[in-house]
């Protein structure tokens, strides 16, 4: 995959935090400018680069503790902080941006592990296998979170920190409402739309289904809409055949997985075209339709309850009582029983690194335990570290963390290769082809088409199942 030139012009503002011997100033961008300048740069200084969310300064806070420490007990080495103000989507262009120069890279990034094997592919990190091996907390890091930072060539390329699982949501009000149990656990794709149906035939006036669909979902169309159908279906190996290392198509699980999308619109289970094509939609689902009994069931991730903490837009402290969980099950129940894809993020090094020994230092002192259990709290993600998972205070900061945290083990990862994030863009249309009146079967075949052109015909196989 070539680097990326579609987004002309520097990252947006950012603010530029740096630690010396435990010391925090507010740098301008200038500033990183001038320590650039000259085609090098301090090698005494790691920089480290990370998404931030708007005002959102959990990542920074994170990052900021541990940089305290470590120059506290390096005062020879300073820290950059180099939070980045954007979207998941902008963020990885301008993270690219920077890593692309010698004299902007940073020395540590934060890598979402759906771009990473991109990022590899474009030659903007290295591996650190050799760094790896003397990384005492590897061995309790989820093998599945292993697989999803190895490159084909078999080397490593991030440290797995955080990760997500999903599961099907459901509000018990409405349950209540359609005479459906309140301890819910679906065997099969069939047994999702009889609930969904009693939601609809009830007196409830709330949607019975949702999961997210078509290209303004993005990622969240693929990964937990269509990802979580077809990874159930028993056919083939989902989108990837590891061992042939070829991209599966032709598949009737696929066709399925799309059939399954074309029967909520067919029969009104789900909501409106335009609510599904509307790129804020999450937002109202997290703050008014769950909450106020407007949704019946909804696929999504693990993160989710900490749009309802105190501190949150829409507090919900009743959420725990109110709303259930039940796995995603599998098309007919057969094979594991259930379903749930994981995600996640990490640490890597930039190709340009300024020392690579001590960057990995600091980035060891960034995944710490203790450091890694509070990160875990404050962000309300699911770790990938049996370390951190066996602790009280992990296991008991959410109501549902076990829960999902449990999921990871059977949990499969996207095949984040280069060609992945177009291959998904080709998934999020077939979704809206089908939602607009496509067939499922010829929605199918333009996604075999796209993927092929995409990857080459020589790169492609049928479906084994």
């Amino acid at each position: 995959m070539l680097p990326r030139t579609s987004v002309p012009g520097r990252p947006a503002r950012r603010t530029i935090l740096r630690f010396t011997a435990g010391a925090a100033a507010v740098l301008p961008l200038s500033a990183l400018a001038g320590c650039a300048g000259g085609g090098s740069r301090d090698p005494d200084t790691i920089r480290i680069a990370f998404q931030q969310f708007g005002s959102g300064t959990i990542k920074q806070e994170w990052i900021t503790t541990a940089a305290r420490e470590f120059s506290q007990e390096n005062p020879e080495l300073t820290v950059d902080l180099v939070p980045i103000v954007a979207s998941e989507n902008d963020y990885f262009t301008k993270n690219e941006l920077l890593m692309s120069s010698p004299r902007t890279s940073p020395d540590l990034v934060y890598e979402d592990s759906f771009i990473l094997l991109s990022d590899v592919g474009a030659g903007y990190l290295q591996p650190i296998t050799d760094l790896v091996e003397g990384f005492e907390h590897w061995d309790d890091i989820a093998e599945a979170s292993k697989e999803a930072v190895t490159g084909e060539d078999g080397e490593v390329y991030g440290i797995p920190i955080t990760t997500d699982t999903r599961a099907l949501w459901f509000q018990r009000e409405v349950f209540a409402e359609a005479g459906l149990p309140e301890d819910w656990q679906p065997g099969s794709w069939e047994e999702i739309l009889e609930a969904a149906r009693a939601i609809r035939d009830s007196d409830s006036e709330a949607i019975p289904f949702f999961m997210f669909a078509g290209t303004p979902q993005g990622e969240k169309a693929s990964m937990q809409g269509f990802e979580m159908l077809l990874y159930g279906t028993g056919d083939g190996t989902g989108l990837y055949d590891r061992d042939a290392e070829k991209w599966i198509l032709g598949g009737q699980g696929f066709v399925d997985a799309l059939t399954f999308l074309k029967t909520l619109f067919d029969e009104d289970l789900t909501a409106s075209l335009g609510q599904h094509l509307d790129p804020n939609i999450s937002e109202t689902i997290y703050t008014s339709l769950l909450p106020e009994a407007k949704l019946g069931i909804l696929i999504d991730g693990s993160w989710i309850s900490q749009n309802w903490t105190d501190s949150a837009a829409r507090p919900w402290p009743e959420w725990p009582e109110v709303v259930g969980l039940a796995d995603m099950p599998t098309q007919d129940g057969g094979g594991s029983g259930s379903v749930t894809l994981a995600g996640g993020w990490g640490l890597s090094l930039p190709a340009h690194v300024t020392d690579r020994d001590v960057a990995f230092r600091f980035l060891e002192k960034l995944v710490s335990t203790d450091t890694l259990v509070k990160y875990a709290i404050a962000d309300n993600h699911i770790t990938v570290r049996a370390d951190v998972a066996e602790k009280e205070e992990y296991l008991s900061y959410s109501p549902a963390v076990e829960y999902f945290t449990d999921l990871l083990e059977s949990a499969y990862y996207r095949p984040a290769l280069p060609a992945y994030p177009e291959v998904s863009s080709a998934i999020q249309e077939a979704m809206e082809a089908v939602m607009t009146g496509t067939s499922p079967q010829d929605a199918a075949a333009a996604y075999d088409a796209t993927v092929t052109d995409i990857v080459g015909p020589e790169n492609v196989q049928e479906a084994t199942a």
